[in-house]
């Protein structure tokens, strides 16, 4: 039988690949997949507290939908900036998109 247990582990698991993705990576775009792989964690998270500390209620799922909304906003934008630095810089690696530095 799949407990609690089981979905938080998954979720830390998924928030632990999606942190290292984030901390290590230099593509812009492998940054933008490590926090989606983040915002996955939480949605997993959530609705499990969801199902399993509140049966009746959908406060969980709603979270989680909010939550995929946001994710689809930031992942938008955040594609939008690297392709017009991409244009400009001729490259998506992170380390070198010092457009803002003095």
């Amino acid at each position: 039988m799949i407990t609690l247990t089981h979905y938080l582990v998954l979720g830390a698991a998924l928030f632990c690949v999606g942190l290292y993705g984030v901390m290590t990576r230099r593509n812009a775009i492998a940054l933008l997949m490590s926090t989606e792989l983040i915002f996955n964690a939480v949605n997993i998270n959530m609705v499990a507290f969801s199902r399993f500390q509140e049966p009746g209620f959908a406060h969980g799922e709603m979270f989680a939908i909010f939550i995929i909304a946001v994710a689809a906003a930031e992942s938008v934008l955040g594609l939008a900036i690297i392709l017009a630095i991409y244009r400009s810089r001729q490259t998506v690696n992170s380390e070198e998109m010092k457009l803002m530095k003095w």
